[in-house]
């Protein structure tokens, strides 16, 4: 039931219904604390799920001390190399770049971007989408420069592995064209 109002919750927010999703994912957390008490992974998923939802709602404060409380249960947990552990440094990062703490943002992106390429391989999808966050990143805190080469590299490698067509790809190459414009280089 808790797994059913969950998936229930997801799609509510992936629908827009951020607010019913926040209802929903606030019961279904207290639940799963209450039942499989802080740490068990369908309550870290839950709370990571709801952290999502604050974001998405613009409760960005909320969305940090959430994540950040799952980063420490999934490092005390899993350990610090972990694929799962991985991806919630990488969500904590972007909800530190949407309260306007780049330059935290960019040191756990680098940070993840290198445990990625140890973790997963330089090619996994993971990886690369490690590294188009951290282009991203960079190229919103005015690093032009340093976007563009990661940008290149990850265009590059998504390309080979993913095609020319997959949205990943097409996003990545959107991002570099415009860092090209930020550097005011029209010619790429």
């Amino acid at each position: 039931t808790l797994t059913a109002r969950a998936n229930l919750a997801v799609s509510y927010r992936q629908a827009g219904r951020t607010a019913e999703a926040i209802t929903l994912l606030e019961r279904v957390l207290a639940d799963r604390e209450r039942i499989l008490r802080h740490q068990h992974p369908d309550t870290l998923t839950a709370r990571a799920n709801l952290a999502v939802s604050y974001r998405q709602a613009g409760r960005t404060a909320e969305a940090i001390t959430l994540l950040e409380r799952v980063l420490a249960d999934l490092e005390q947990i899993l350990g610090h190399q972990h694929p799962d552990t991985l991806a919630a440094r990488a969500n904590l990062a972007v909800s530190y770049q949407q309260a306007g703490r780049t330059e935290e943002a960019i040191a756990i992106e680098e940070q993840v971007a290198a445990d990625a390429v140890r973790v997963l391989g330089h090619q996994h999808p993971g990886t690369l989408t490690a590294r188009a966050n951290l282009a991203h990143s960079y190229h919103q805190a005015g690093r032009t420069e340093e976007a563009i080469a990661l940008g290149e590299q990850v265009a590059a490698d998504r390309e080979r592995v993913l095609g020319h067509q997959h949205p990943d790809t097409l996003t990545t190459r959107a991002n570099l064209a415009h860092s090209y414009h930020q550097a005011g280089r029209t010619e790429e």
